[in-house]
């Protein structure tokens, strides 16, 4: 982050102290910390699920998985990948999505935790 007290200066332009940065659509902090990211990747996530769920007729495993995996998986996996989460509460996070999903399919009912 830097020193607090100093004023940084471009030329004749004061850089301002901003708390977080988006670069190449990744959201970081100034400890390189991701847990903002994973945040809005699990809501991105969460309402792709909830729309798949209120527009399918059907709650079968044929029909919710490919959907989940074709449309929720890649906004989970955006941060796995690369950004690998190593804090509980941004696991948590991605698992609770993957949760929802699991509980969303009838014919895996009772099968999770």
């Amino acid at each position: 982050m830097g020193n607090l007290g100093y004023k940084y200066k471009l030329g004749d332009e004061r850089l301002e102290n901003i708390p977080v940065e988006r670069d190449l659509g990744v959201w970081v902090d100034g400890q390189l910390n991701m847990s903002q990211q994973r945040a809005l990747s699990a809501k991105k996530a969460n309402c792709v699920l909830g729309s798949i769920k209120h527009s399918m007729a059907s709650q079968s495993r044929e029909v919710i998985a490919p959907l989940y995996t074709a449309l929720v998986q890649t906004h989970l996996e955006c941060c796995v990948q690369f950004w690998v989460p190593h804090y509980k509460k941004d696991i948590r996070l991605l698992e609770c999505v993957q949760r929802r999903a699991t509980k969303m399919m009838k014919s895996l009912e009772g099968k999770c935790s």
